[in-house]
């Protein structure tokens, strides 16, 4: 099984350039007449979908997509070397820093979205990271 990601955004030049100077990804191609961008330089394929804000995420939505900032039980987190740089990097990009860098016993992460609403941590883990 391969896991593949995929993320709604309202505008697919914006997101690609977000997700390129954010957390140093790269386009390797487009798809579906443009509309799709695969993204490279994670473990994962990270697929960006042109999907127009007000559009049903499936049939029978009681709402629309929405790009405002919003909550999903599912999201992304992305492990760096350095917490702190990460987040001035993807703050620079577009994102949105949502607290405080925080530290655990772990090692420590912070809390941001991207520019279409959607949450993702960067995470640095400590030399024992998560507990067993």
């Amino acid at each position: 099984m391969q896991l593949l990601v995929n993320i709604d955004v309202e505008d697919v030049e914006r997101a690609i350039a977000f997700y390129r100077d954010a957390l140093g990804l790269r386009l390797e191609r487009r798809l579906f007449e443009g509309s799709v961008a695969e993204m490279l330089g994670a473990p994962v394929k990270i697929y960006l979908l042109a999907k127009s804000s007000g559009t049903a995420p499936f049939a029978g939505a009681a709402a629309g997509r929405n790009y405002k900032r919003h909550w999903t039980p599912v999201h992304l987190d992305f492990e760096v070397a350095d917490v702190e740089a990460a987040a001035e990097r993807a703050v620079a990009a577009g994102a949105r820093l949502e607290g405080r860098i925080e530290s655990f016993a772990w090692g420590r992460q912070a809390k941001l979205s991207d520019p279409f609403g959607n949450g993702f941590c960067v995470v640095q883990l400590s030399s024992e990271g998560y507990p067993s």
